[in-house]
């Protein structure tokens, strides 16, 4: 009888096909206009808005250009079931969520010009809990 393989505790991640591909636009980005979404007030994100408003920015900029998210959820918050007892410990991790301050810039879009980044990024920031504020730079 042959050995059975070992189950593992965590999922693997995936193998990457193919290598990465370099693009001309890449090189070009640097000379195009710049756009930042810049917190104007503290709070928490959750880590669901930053991909809802991710996604509403790339809808509207039809996936053209780049865009830099520079904030990530790493703080785990915890909540039991809503029929569970008292005690018994903590429950279990249910959402994550990113700590923000005044001023921290969220989203960078590069390459995309004002008539039609600044429509995306406000659309973006309507997904979030917070008063945004978008900056050319």
């Amino acid at each position: 009888m042959l050995p059975q393989p070992k189950k593992t505790k965590y999922r693997k991640y995936f193998k990457p096909r193919g290598l990465p591909r370099n693009s001309t636009q890449t090189h070009k980005l640097g000379e195009l206009t710049c756009f930042a979404l810049v917190a104007m007030e503290s709070g928490y994100v959750n880590g669901r808005q930053i991909e809802a408003a991710r996604q509403n920015i790339r809808r509207k900029v039809k996936r053209e250009g780049k865009l830099e998210i520079l904030i990530f959820p790493d703080i785990p918050v915890s909540r039991k079931a809503s029929a569970a007892r008292m005690g018994k410990g903590k429950g279990k991790v249910d959402h994550w969520i990113a700590a923000l301050s005044a001023g921290r810039t969220i989203f960078l879009l590069y390459g995309i010009d004002a008539e039609q980044g600044i429509p995306a990024l406000l659309s973006g920031a309507n997904k979030l809990p917070l008063r945004l504020k978008i900056y050319k730079l």
